[in-house]
């Protein structure tokens, strides 16, 4: 970030929206207040102005209010989703540290009669080895 960037900052899309909407306000107040026209006409108009903008208003924050309704439940679907995945992911995981548990001890049982076979057969080649040189 350069020195220029430092000290004027982005402002973001919203902010400016806000300061263009605010200023047409004020311009259209001035020139309103400005205008040659008699007092009543004046009122009127700035009532009639008032109005439209106080409509124009509601419609922004109806439409506001349904997108953040409509973000909310889009969160809270994809919230669930991945809630969902991550826990069959685990289940996934808990599945097969079962299955390789049940194989290490499937083996270690097999490699451990297998030793007690060949530690028999030793025994008893011992032994004849033993009748054998005794004789």
């Amino acid at each position: 970030m350069n020195k220029a960037e430092e000290q004027y900052p982005v402002q973001s899309g919203s902010t400016f929206a806000k300061g263009i909407f605010i200023g047409g306000l004020l311009g259209a107040a001035a020139a309103l207040l400005f205008a040659p026209k008699p007092g009543r006409e004046l009122r009127d108009d700035l009532s009639e102005k008032v109005g439209i903008v106080t409509d124009r208003t509601k419609e922004v924050a109806a439409v506001v209010g349904d997108k953040a309704s409509e973000l909310a439940k889009t969160v809270s679907s994809k919230t669930s989703d991945i809630a969902k995945t991550v826990n069959q992911g685990r289940n996934d995981v808990m599945d097969s540290v079962r299955k390789a548990s049940a194989d290490v001890a499937n083996e270690a049982s097999k490699a451990s009669d297998e030793v007690a076979t060949a530690s028999v057969e030793a025994k008893e080649d011992a032994r004849k080895e033993l009748n054998s040189t005794s004789l």
